[in-house]
């Protein structure tokens, strides 16, 4: 088997799926990537088992056929070699591959193509559009706050329920969560299904920066996501996800308006002085005014700044880890943020002042208790 691709056009699309492909596979062959052509279309395949990347390009070729190409080394080689024609010859007696560019010729051993492992096929879905902007938003706004707890693995991906009128993203690792509300996707049949954290994190990066629509296909056991050549299918997490919607305190009288980028800059200046334990700032609000203190009684190290906000309810003090406080408002866009408190000792929201018209953001940040300085 033989054929001629463009070098560049090649690491492209091995570079979109390569994330995939881990070191030390439980199937060594899964440190291959799966060349198959049919019609002079090469489809490149990427697997982990519980997460498969399919990418095609088209090349010059005059036969079939298939082999497993060892992806470090392809990569390596394609990523040194100038923009140009390259062919690859596949001896299948002893699946050698061997690659020839203008002024090289590079040897490598591939394997047997059967050897790797059928990837699952579309059947029973339920299928819903959206575009990758929409998309990109739903996950950014998500994936920081799953939990990386091996022993509650619901947690360590995102929840999605689909309904007719709306679909909610919800991520939490139990200190904190994350509600992501979209009108403008829905799904007549509703459902509900759990996304593992690095599916989304691969799906996040391969995203295309253009606006262009993306097909969510998935049933009982895995999800589909199909946009621009790619393909990514991913193994669901079959638990039951926390119900959510109690931890979210209903009746929040104290609420604070904030201009949300000096609050960052201010949190991460007084974060420098918290203990490096609790990461614990305090939050007191008196009046329209909003004081920021911590400090960390093994080393003598404490700071307090004070900054002006809208404020309606009855004074306040309330302590937070300040590394969530800080991730929560990194991901936040809008101009000013409310923080919404009910007591001391309950979960603090956070939501954008102003929401867009399509999606609905609500952050949830359990407390520290303020005489944790231990």
């Amino acid at each position: 088997m033989k054929f001629i691709v463009s070098s560049s056009a090649l690491l492209k699309q091995l570079s979109a799926i390569n994330g995939v492909v881990t070191t030390n596979p439980v199937v060594p062959i899964l440190e291959n990537f799966l060349f198959e052509i049919k019609e002079s279309l090469l489809t490149i395949t990427a697997s982990d088992l519980q997460t498969s990347m399919i990418t095609e390009i088209n090349v010059e070729a005059k036969e079939d056929g298939n082999i497993a190409v060892p992806a470090k080394i392809l990569i390596e080689t394609l990523k040194n070699l100038p923009e140009q024609p390259v062919t690859f010859s596949i001896d299948h007696d002893t699946y050698a591959v061997e690659i020839s560019s203008d002024n090289g010729r590079y040897r490598l051993a591939g394997e047997n193509a059967t050897d790797f492992p059928k990837i699952p096929t579309v059947s029973n879905a339920t299928s819903v559009d959206m575009s990758t902007e929409v998309l990109s938003s739903a996950v950014s706004n998500t994936i920081f706050a799953t939990s990386s707890d091996e022993l509650r693995p619901a947690m360590t991906g995102v929840y999605i329920n689909l309904s007719p009128t709306n679909t909610t993203f919800v991520a939490t690792d139990g200190h904190r969560l994350v509600r992501y509300r979209r009108v403008d996707i829905a799904s007549q049949d509703a459902a509900t299904l759990i996304i593992p954290r690095k599916a989304l994190n691969l799906l996040k990066s391969t995203l295309p920066s253009e606006n262009l629509p993306v097909t969510v296909e998935f049933n009982q056991s895995n999800a589909y996501f199909n946009f621009n050549n790619i393909k990514m299918i991913c193994r669901l997490i079959d638990e039951r996800f926390p119900d959510y919607e109690n931890v979210i305190p209903a009746e929040n009288p104290n609420v604070m308006t904030i201009d949300r980028s000096e609050l960052l800059s201010s949190l991460r200046r007084i974060a420098i002085y918290a203990n490096k334990t609790t990461h614990q700032v305090r939050l007191k609000l008196t009046g329209s005014e909003l004081m920021i203190s911590a400090e960390d009684l093994d080393f003598s190290n404490e700071a307090n700044e004070r900054l002006s906000c809208e404020h309606d309810g009855e004074d306040i003090e309330i302590g937070f880890n300040a590394k969530f406080l800080v991730e929560m408002l990194n991901n936040l866009s809008c101009k000013e943020v409310s923080l919404k408190f009910s007591a001391p000792n309950r979960a603090g929201l956070i939501l954008p002042a102003e929401q867009d018209e399509n999606e609905d953001i609500l952050m949830l940040v359990m407390p520290v208790m303020l005489n944790n300085y231990v």
